[in-house]
């Protein structure tokens, strides 16, 4: 398993009736309609599927892949609503459980106080999503599929955490691609020790990384990186099973380092933004695309920062996330000037 840095990527393994399999948090995003105020003075949101692994599977779903999903949904209307989205967006859901012991469905209300001041109040107790068991994980699922996203959400807390290193075993059993999505919520877990514990076992078994860099931050709590170094955060894990770590900056871009040594830049693309929320999701399905679209790292990041840069410019995050024509139109109309930063 080798990645390319110019040509075709042969990092995922072929003849698999799924491209993209992901694991984790299905919740609601109750996105705030007043922007430009604090949550105090808001009184109305709109509602929409969320949760990272979600967001990255309906993106990639858009951009013509065949994806499934593995996770627990509640059994009450959000937990149908989620299903009925994930069939209208021609995701399998075969593997998606609906809990029966009670547990309900995630909220996440946004604020948007302006393009640059968001934040998120979430409701995670007693979440369905967390109660995913290693029992539920079809291992013929995961053996279909090229490759398993899982995200550091999911890792928070029993029986999900467990669940998903099942999952990591049937991947490598399977030679399935493993993609990691650090994902870090601090208010998920109960302390930056067993947050770090927890990362670090599961990128070990990961063959590509993504994260910002304050979340590899989160992974290296008992490491010495005092400069916070791209270079040496991304170098430890390709003495495991890492082929590829990519270290996002914001609107500064993002760093690729492949396994051979290499760095790699590409750079981001302007954007109309209405809130911060949701990029890091629409790049992750917009890079993973190019990878498996054969396509070199620097124009797979490119591809998944002008697909970060349409959902920034929305309300949304899952219906927001573009078709391959919606973003390749859009890279051609930041080529030709008609799209500025507000």
């Amino acid at each position: 398993m080798t990645v390319s840095t110019s040509s075709k990527a042969s990092i995922f393994p072929t003849g698999r009736k799924f491209d993209f399999t992901a694991i984790g948090r299905l919740c609601i995003d109750l996105n705030a309609n007043e922007i430009n105020r604090p949550m105090e003075q808001t009184t109305t949101f709109t509602k929409y599927v969320g949760g990272s692994p979600a967001n990255i599977a309906i993106g990639m779903s858009r951009l013509g892949r065949s994806i499934a999903f593995i996770g627990k949904i509640a059994d009450d209307q959000m937990g149908r609503f989620i299903r009925d989205y994930l069939h209208s967006n021609g995701i399998d859901d075969g593997n998606v459980v609906t809990d029966r012991t009670g547990a309900v469905t995630g909220l996440a209300f946004t604020e948007i106080k302006s393009p640059s001041e968001c934040s998120i109040l979430m409701y995670r107790d007693n979440v369905a999503d967390l109660k995913l068991s290693p029992l539920e994980v079809k291992e013929e699922l995961i053996a279909a599929s090229q490759a398993l996203l899982i995200s550091g959400t999911a890792l928070a807390a029993s029986p999900s955490r467990e669940a998903v290193f099942v999952a990591l075993d049937y991947a490598r059993k399977h030679g399935t691609t493993v993609i990691f999505d650090i994902d870090y919520r601090p208010y998920t877990w109960v302390s930056s020790e067993e947050t770090a514990i927890y990362y670090n076992l599961a990128a070990e078994k990961s063959n590509i990384i993504i994260g910002t860099r304050e979340e590899f931050d989160a992974m290296e709590k008992f490491e010495q990186n005092p400069e916070r170094s791209d270079r040496y955060t991304a170098s430890k894990w390709f003495s495991h099973a890492a082929k590829l770590v990519i270290i996002k900056h914001g609107k500064e871009g993002s760093i690729a380092y492949t396994e051979d040594g290499q760095e790699h830049r590409a750079k981001s693309y302007p954007a109309k933004v209405v809130k911060t929320f949701g990029a890091g999701d629409s790049y992750a399905a917009g890079f993973i695309h190019g990878l498996m679209s054969g396509w070199s790292v620097v124009k797979s990041m490119a591809f998944g920062s002008a697909a970060a840069s349409i959902v920034i410019s929305s309300h949304s995050c899952s219906d927001a996330m573009p078709t391959a024509d919606q973003v390749e139109h859009y890279m051609e109309r930041c080529e030709r000037g008609e799209i500025t930063a507000n």
